[in-house]
């Protein structure tokens, strides 16, 4: 692997912020970002990534690659959760276990957020399709880890609809901003959608950089609560991510050849929901513990993939 490209993504300066709001809790600093700000930088960034993809898909032409993509990603976000859940199941517990099935097979905006400021410095671009490709991507996560919570589970009357899992899904903030902002992107007139070019992109990355920081500092609050459930957990969340964003690196170049495309599969799929997953698991799966599924997806799916993760998948899809 090229030693340059790690090092280049560790001193990012994004992920810098990320690490110093990581060590703020460590040293128990007062540092703190007020949470109305969060929220509104958590809904910019999912806007501005929503809208330029979907300026970048109107200058798109709709081909065989794009169908192939929205297929690929319900398939991947469909499969994840299937083999997770029987991995954990005995160990944790059938809620427990479709829960984080249904987070690992699910996506995360903000590390797709992220891959694609890592692109832009290596001066990579990706389909605007990438974009509904990742809203997509959370439902059928979603309804694949309540399917399998239902059939294991013995407390039948405990059971949720499907319909409503899926109807809160869809309704959920994060993916509502998303999808909503990439239809307008569409429809929007170019030459109007110019006037807000600067603030979908040139400030991209300095509130990236803030949110990272508060990450840190939200993942350095979550990675204590889970030390109860041992080494297992923690090694379930460093390797699934690797190991499915690994693979879908290398069979991605089988149906799509975009280098960039192939990079946003490869974190797609190795990336963890802890936004609209645990809003869904609220009406699912209230047993699960979200002191287990959230901090994993978090607490440490989320900097392996930014800080080691994104290296693994830019090299496998340079040799594959």
């Amino acid at each position: 692997m090229n030693i340059d490209l790690l090092i280049s993504n560790i001193t990012n300066p994004t992920l810098l912020f990320f690490i110093l709001g990581f060590i703020a809790i460590i040293i128990k600093s007062d540092l703190s970002i007020p949470e109305q700000s969060v929220k509104f930088i958590s809904l910019y960034l999912l806007f501005s990534i929503g809208f330029k993809g979907g300026q970048e898909l109107t200058h798109s032409t709709f081909n065989s690659e794009i169908i192939y993509s929205l297929i690929l990603g319900i398939l991947i976000a469909s499969i994840i959760p299937l083999y997770t859940f029987f991995i954990l199941k005995n160990k944790l517990g059938t809620e427990n276990a479709g829960a984080i099935a249904a987070s690992y097979g699910s996506v995360s905006a903000v590390t797709f957020v992220a891959a694609s400021s890592f692109l832009e410095a290596q001066n990579i671009t990706f389909g605007g399709h990438m974009v509904a490709v990742m809203a997509l991507m959370e439902s059928p996560a979603i309804i694949v880890g309540v399917i399998l919570m239902q059939l294991y589970n013995k407390n039948k009357s405990e059971k949720t609809s499907i319909k409503s899992i899926v109807a809160h899904s869809l309704s959920n903030g994060s993916v509502l901003m998303v999808l909503g902002s990439l239809i307008i992107g569409i429809i929007a007139d170019s030459k109007q959608a110019e006037g807000i070019k600067p603030f979908t992109t040139d400030i991209f990355k300095g509130f990236l950089a803030i949110f990272l920081l508060e990450m840190g500092m939200v993942t350095a609050k979550r990675i204590s609560s889970f030390k109860k459930y041992g080494l297992f957990v923690t090694l379930v969340a460093m390797i699934l991510p690797i190991v499915n964003g690994s693979i879908v690196a290398i069979i991605s170049g089988l149906f799509i050849h975009d280098f960039g495309n192939r990079f946003m599969f490869a974190i797609l799929a190795a990336s963890a929901s802890y936004i609209a997953v645990p809003a869904a698991m609220k009406l699912a799966a209230p047993k699960a513990d979200p002191g287990l599924y959230i901090p994993m997806a978090l607490g440490v799916t989320f900097p392996i993939n930014i800080t080691v993760g994104m290296a693994v998948y830019y090299y496998l899809i340079t040799i594959f």
